[in-house]
């Protein structure tokens, strides 16, 4: 028993092609690739959020900063 060698993994590709077909697994790569996309911008814009929240100065467009800080919230 140890890693498979590179005809293993052939026929077990071969396999995978002919069960679900080219056009399924492209969708299937397809999806994936946007998941990890999302994923990656969600984790970098939770960042940026967690960096504005602490009340430290947030950049913006053109360049100045506003500081500020969170008071209480009140529903009205």
């Amino acid at each position: 028993m140890g890693s498979f060698s590179i005809w293993q993994w052939l026929v077990v590709l071969l396999i995978v092609v002919l069960v679900f077909g080219t056009k399924k697994l492209r969708h299937i790569g397809e999806d994936l690739g946007s998941a990890v996309k999302g994923f990656k911008e969600g984790m970098r814009d939770g960042t940026a959020g967690d960096q504005a929240a602490d009340g430290s100065a947030q950049r913006i467009a053109d360049g100045q900063a506003i500081e500020g800080e969170v008071k209480d919230k009140v529903k009205s």
